[in-house]
C-alpha cells in the first residue's frame, strides 16, 4: 500500500476464483482498513470488529455476506428503510439487511453499537482493551454463545488482530468505501476507494499550539477533522468528544479545533456576544464544555444567541464563591 500522509491511490485486491474459499488471512486482508478507520470514528477497538466480521460471515463465505454485504448479520428491524434480503437463520427466510458496499455493513455495525444504551459502558475501557469489549458485548447480550469472548480473543491473538488497535498503525488510514465486484464470475475483486469528497492534506501541527489555555489546532474552513486527528496522533471518536461535534466531516467555518478536553467552566464569570452567534461557537471561543454552557444559562445545545446577550460561562455557585 503507498503512503503519503494518506492513502492516495486505489487498493485493488484479487482474492481467488468462486471455486476456493477466502482463508481467514485474506478477509483480514481485504477489510482491516476498513476496520481501522471504523475504530477511529467510532472508538471500537478494530482488532474485535474484524473478528466479528470474521466469525459472522465465515471469513468471508457465508452465503448472507455473498448476497448483501452483510457482515455482521444484522437484521431489519423495523427502523430499516434501505434494501434486505430474505436468508433462513433462526428461522426460514428471515429478513437481513442488504448493503451496497462491505463499508456500509461495518459503519451500521459501528452505529448499531455506539446508539445502544446497553453498549454504552464498553466506549469507557481503554483504548485496544479487546478483552475487556470480548466479554463485555457478552454480558450486553450481543451473542447467546457462553464461549463468544473465548472465541473472539482466540481470533484476535491467533492472528495477531490487536495490531490493528495502536494509533501507529492506524495513523495513514482515510475511512474508505469497499466495492465488491463480480464482472467476471471466475474472479472475485475488492477495491478501497477513498471518498472523492474527503480533502488529504498533510497538516502541521506544533506541539505547542495552544488556544484558551488548551492544545488546539486552528482549521481554515473546509479541513477534514479525521485529517485533524490523524495527524495529532488521536482518535477521531476523541476529537470530536473533546470538540461537542456528534459527527466526523468537514469543518463549516474557520475554527479552533481542541485536541484536549475543554473546560466545565470559563476563566471568567460572563460573556457578552459581539454578534449573533451560536451556543456553540461560544463554547469553543472560551474553551468551555457545550453542555455546561447549556446548563449553566438553561439553553438547548443547539440556541442561537443574538448581539449583546450575556452568556454565563460559569455556574451560578461557583460566581458566589469567587465574590
Amino acid at each position: 500500500m503507498k503512503r503519503s500522509g494518506f492513502i492516495l491511490s486505489f487498493i485493488i485486491l484479487s482474492v481467488i476464483s468462486n471455486a476456493q474459499l477466502i482463508t481467514p488471512q485474506e478477509y483480514i486482508n481485504i477489510y482491516k482498513d476498513i476496520a481501522v478507520a471504523e475504530m477511529k470514528r467510532s472508538g471500537i477497538p478494530a482488532s474485535v470488529t474484524l473478528a466479528q466480521g470474521k466469525l459472522e460471515t465465515e471469513s468471508g463465505n457465508s452465503e448472507l455476506v455473498k448476497k448483501s454485504n452483510n457482515h455482521f448479520g444484522i437484521k431489519c428491524k423495523s427502523t430499516w428503510t434501505g434494501e434486505t434480503v430474505s436468508h433462513t437463520d433462526d428461522a426460514p427466510d428471515e429478513c437481513f439487511r442488504k448493503y451496497k458496499f462491505p463499508a456500509d455493513s461495518y459503519k451500521d455495525h459501528s452505529d448499531y453499537l455506539k446508539s445502544a444504551p446497553r453498549y454504552a459502558s464498553l466506549f469507557q475501557l481503554q483504548p485496544g482493551d479487546y478483552k475487556g469489549w470480548a466479554y463485555g458485548l457478552k454480558r450486553a447480550g450481543y451473542a447467546t454463545n457462553p464461549k463468544y469472548p473465548q472465541i473472539l480473543i482466540t481470533n484476535i491473538e491467533r492472528y495477531n488482530l490487536q495490531q490493528y488497535d495502536t494509533l501507529n498503525s492506524a495513523s495513514n488510514v482515510i475511512e474508505s468505501s469497499a466495492v465488491i465486484t463480480t464482472e467476471k464470475p471466475e474472479v472475485m475483486k475488492v477495491m478501497l476507494v477513498p471518498p472523492e469528497d474527503v480533502p488529504v492534506p498533510t497538516l502541521q501541527i506544533k506541539g505547542n499550539t495552544r488556544f484558551n489555555g488548551l492544545k488546539a489546532y486552528f482549521a481554515p474552513k473546509g479541513t477534514s477533522l479525521l485529517a485533524i486527528a490523524t495527524s495529532a496522533d488521536l482518535p477521531l471518536v476523541k476529537l470530536l468528544e473533546y470538540n461537542d461535534l456528534p459527527f466526523d466531516g468537514l469543518t463549516k467555518e474557520n475554527s479552533w479545533i481542541y485536541l484536549e478536553k475543554k473546560a466545565k467552566q470559563g476563566n471568567r464569570d460572563s460573556y457578552t456576544s459581539i454578534q449573533d452567534e451560536s451556543l456553540y461557537s461560544i463554547a469553543q471561543n472560551n474553551g468551555v464544555q457545550l453542555q455546561a454552557l447549556s446548563r449553566f444559562n438553561e439553553l438547548p445545545e443547539n440556541a442561537n444567541i443574538k448581539k449583546g446577550t450575556k452568556i454565563k460561562l460559569r455556574s451560578p455557585q461557583q460566581v458566589t464563591m469567587s465574590k
